[in-house]
């Protein structure tokens, strides 16, 4: 059940709203495991080992209690059920555990509401399954069990070991502003030349913005992360059934504490980010998001000119950038949302952390690679999906707001209406036309020439993944820029996804937002996201299918939210040990000014560099980089991490 309490912060009056926002009540099987799950089944499958003493003893030089268990997800194949595949690992002490898969798994039926009731269904080792693990030790014992002897790993030569193998070398560049930040936080709004930017976390599904301007307009209503999803593939049951739906394991409330100068650049702005879960009380992460201004040591624009006059203009390219990590179980990820002088707004994600592994068998290569004298690297796709809510300059309409956090329509204080942008759809892209060239007919010319769409209705702006789509897509206003052309903002996708699970699978509708590279949907408020922390557990019956957004009604000049879905495919490799690199696993989106302007809004920078050939660039009044900040080291806080504090 879900309730709203409010007013904050001193709440006074408590609602029930899981009817209004699910359209009836949520069945108790969907809920997401809480901590303390975990640790009773942890103590069952503790207990289970113990009645396979010898095999222990010979495959893993264990007694059980120095293995580590991984949950999997979905729990089963149908709607109620609750049984998780959980895969053991040798416990590695300072290091990541996930490269050190020992070969067995269990799967653990945990649906009933009394504990002591809880049993492991089925046993799995090095390819075979078993009943119970008694059953399991009596193979063993009867020698009718091939066992791959895997000694406990040491500390100095753990597989995946993360300690610096060197002492450490000379220092590397530092960030540093040589007059302090040339951004503005106040309580969870951050301005730069020109922006305006709302920032929040959500414990459930992460990063989220709202009311972002430019210049004073609003771009952008709200733009928030809404899944991650990793679907994997093995030839174990845990790897071959795991789709982790991380919003349901809680994608902000594991965005842990930052390290100053590496996760962020050291000077960065450092802000506590707050979530209440599974406990009375809140938590607090500290110092879980940053703000800093970021030198891309590039040019956002620059011209050198070589023949009439001789000049040199430019200017140079820093961006605004707020930035989180989650460490969801093995992977961690890295939420980049930048705002550029362009007037750009730039979203990406990186992938990085420890790969989940198989136990090496049989055909397991056919599933991934070997990274490890035992371990299988196994493959998976890596899918996000985001909300991009534009106001892209129109009409304003008067919608009227379902209220979930009050009790409807102008209670509490709150008006009945607020006001979106009306925009439309529209899409671009070049052509061929073969023609005689028109100064002599006797030739002919493939001349280039633009296709232009207006797309009407839901259906045609749902682009399916890793479809050819339009190259040119944009949110359109109804006004025009000063030459006659809308005033827009374009959608320009970077992704290198893989394929999405085939719609015949069971589970398939609680992410079918991962259908579409992109979709436009009219904005409605019983839309709010498009997955829900319920699909997780109960994929078969999703309390949340995008797909039944998209229902052909009508997106010209009306109140539009895109939703844009990126990711790639993984197939581990002998690099990824210890960690995945961020280098080449990044994939995003822009949102860029397309006529919504006159001209490149950053000729106003007060960045820029002009001098000519006439001028000495070696000069202060000439050239502003001839005048660097004194060469002196800035001041910089102690260095600090309290992030092993509150886990």
């Amino acid at each position: 059940t879900e309730y709203v309490v409010g007013p904050l912060p001193t709440p006074a009056y408590h609602r029930d709203v899981t009817v209004r926002r699910y359209g009836g009540k949520v069945p108790y099987h969907r809920r997401p495991v809480t901590s303390k799950e975990y640790m009773d089944i942890n103590v069952l499958i503790q207990q289970e080992l113990q009645k396979a003493p010898r095999f222990l003893a010979t495959c893993c030089e264990s007694d059980g209690t120095d293995l580590t268990i991984l949950t999997t997800a979905p729990r089963g194949f149908k709607s109620g059920d609750r049984a998780t595949w959980f895969v053991l690992f040798h416990s590695v002490a300072g290091s990541g555990y996930y490269l050190s898969p020992v070969g067995l798994e269990v799967l653990v039926d945990h649906r009933d509401l009394h504990v002591s009731r809880w049993h492991l269904r089925q046993v799995f080792y090095n390819g075979q399954y078993f009943a119970s693990v008694g059953d399991l030790e009596e193979a063993f014992v009867a020698n009718l069990l091939e066992v791959v002897r895997i000694q406990k790993p040491r500390a100095e030569s753990v597989l995946g070991s993360m300690r610096p193998r060197h002492q450490p070398g000379s220092p590397a560049p530092l960030h540093y502003e040589p007059q302090g930040p040339r951004y503005s936080v106040r309580d969870n709004r951050v301005t730069f030349q020109g922006w305006s930017i709302t920032f929040g976390m959500s414990p459930n599904s992460g990063p989220r913005f709202f009311d972002i301007r430019y210049r004073g307009e609003r771009i952008v209503y709200e733009l928030s992360l809404q899944e991650a999803l990793a679907l994997y593939g093995s030839n174990c049951p845990g790897g071959m059934s795991t789709r982790y739906l991380d919003g349901s394991f809680g994608i902000g409330r594991f965005a842990y504490e930052l390290v100053r100068g590496l996760d962020c650049p050291y000077t960065a702005t450092y802000v506590d980010r707050h979530y209440l879960v599974e406990s009375n009380t809140p938590k607090t992460n500290q110092n879980s998001l940053c703000i800093f201004e970021h030198d891309a040591a590039l040019p956002l624009r620059r011209h050198f000119s070589d023949s009439q006059s001789l000049y040199y203009g430019g200017l140079r390219k820093t961006t605004l950038v707020i930035r989180a990590i989650s460490t969801l179980i093995n992977y961690d990820y890295i939420w980049d949302f930048m705002f550029h002088g362009s007037g750009a707004v730039e979203v990406r994600v990186h992938a990085t952390g420890y790969i989940s592994t198989s136990f090496l068998h049989g055909q397991g290569t056919d599933y991934g690679s070997r990274v490890g004298p035992h371990t299988l690297g196994t493959m998976h796709l890596h899918h996000m999906h985001y909300k991009v809510d534009l106001d892209v300059d129109g009409r304003s309409g008067c919608l009227c707001v379902l209220l979930r956090f009050t009790g409807g329509c102008g209670s509490e204080g709150f008006p009945c209406c607020f006001t979106g942008q009306l925009n439309s759809l529209e899409s671009q892209d070049m052509g061929y036309k073969l023609m005689e060239e028109p100064w002599s007919m006797q030739n002919t010319i493939e001349r280039l020439y633009l296709r232009r769409k207006r797309l009407e209705r839901e259906d045609e702006a749902a682009f399916p993944l890793n479809a050819p789509m339009p190259r040119y897509l944009s949110f359109a206003s109804p006004n025009s820029n000063k030459w006659g052309h809308p005033r827009s903002y374009r959608i320009q996708i970077t992704s290198f996804a893989g394929e999405h699970l085939p719609t015949s699978s069971p589970m398939e509708r609680a992410i079918s937002w991962g259908r579409y590279q992109l979709a436009v949907t009219r904005r409605k408020e019983e839309e709010p996201t498009s997955t829900s922390i319920y699909n997780q557990n109960d994929p078969w019956t999703p309390t949340v299918a995008f797909a039944d957004f998209i229902n052909n009604e009508t997106i010209t000049n009306e109140d539009l939210v895109a939703w844009i879905s990126v990711g790639f495919l993984h197939v581990p490799h002998a690099e990824d040990v210890p960690n995945t690199v961020t280098v080449g696993n990044g994939v995003g989106f822009l949102l860029r000014p397309y006529n919504y302007f006159d001209e490149d809004p950053s000729v106003d920078s007060p960045d820029g560099i002009y001098f000519s050939s006439e001028q000495d660039p070696g000069t202060c009044g000439a050239n502003p980089l001839a005048c660097p900040a004194p060469a002196c080291a800035p001041y910089l806080p102690p260095f600090r991490y309290g992030g092993f504090l509150n886990l």
